[in-house]
């Protein structure tokens, strides 16, 4: 069974593509940046960039039936590889136990830090 996700009050889509896809039991999230939803804007502070990144990703997993709990692995891409530190204390603050599988790597970015996607385990309840 396959099931797109496209969330109304999350970031718009800057292509042509869903904010996530559900699939046999998991739920792939596509790549978000730390855009504030219903705005096109973008905070300056490389923190915040996270945080919202995290928000909108959680934002997408409601809509599908999950929480950041769910998230299985995360894959982050930073502009800037030298602020994988601060990306790091950010990220803990949403992942302190049982962090999922993540891979953080640098990227030719265009006007933000930091892109991030992720995978979730859809939880029976919600199959």
């Amino acid at each position: 069974m396959r099931k797109n996700i496209v969330v109304n009050n999350g970031p718009n889509a800057a292509g042509h593509f869903s904010h996530a896809v559900v699939a046999n039991g998991l739920v792939f999230v596509s790549g978000q940046i730390g855009m504030v939803p219903g705005t096109t804007t973008i905070p300056d502070n490389f923190a915040e960039q996270v945080r919202q990144c995290i928000r909108n990703m959680e934002n997408i997993l409601k809509q599908a039936g999950c929480d950041l709990s769910d998230i299985i692995k995360v894959n982050t891409y930073l502009s800037d590889a030298t602020r994988f530190n601060e990306y790091n204390e950010v990220y803990k603050e949403f992942f302190s136990a049982n962090a999922p599988a993540r891979t953080t790597c640098a990227a030719g970015l265009i006007g933000v830090w930091i892109e991030m996607d992720c995978i979730a385990l859809l939880p029976e309840t919600a199959a």
